[in-house]
């Protein structure tokens, strides 16, 4: 089943993100790898696809999983929230309808 990992920043994560970011894209990468991972990035703390300085607030992952309990354990272990980026990560099953 599909799910969706709601991710929300901690203010000022801008520096923290950049120094996390291999081990975050490592992760996402090997769900990629294994064909599980339908979409994942940030949300730019402003209205613009490059926010600079203003960082993000967050972000969204869709991905596949045997239950929501191993979905679960996967976003406890998430770099960004062992490092303090991640504020919060609310795990809930999806249902793509589209496309």
């Amino acid at each position: 089943m599909l799910y969706a990992f709601m991710c929300e920043d901690t203010a000022d994560s801008l520096e923290k993100r950049q120094r996390t970011r291999p081990q975050h894209l490592a992760r996402l990468q090997a769900l990629r790898d294994q064909g599980r991972l339908v979409l994942a990035g940030p949300f730019p703390a402003i209205d613009s696809p490059d926010p600079g300085p203003a960082g993000y607030s967050g972000s969204l992952i869709v991905a596949e999983f045997a239950s929501l309990p191993e979905a679960q354990s996967w976003a406890d272990a998430e770099p960004y929230l062992q490092a303090g980026i991640y504020k919060s990560i609310l795990v809930k099953p999806f249902k793509q309808t589209l496309p």
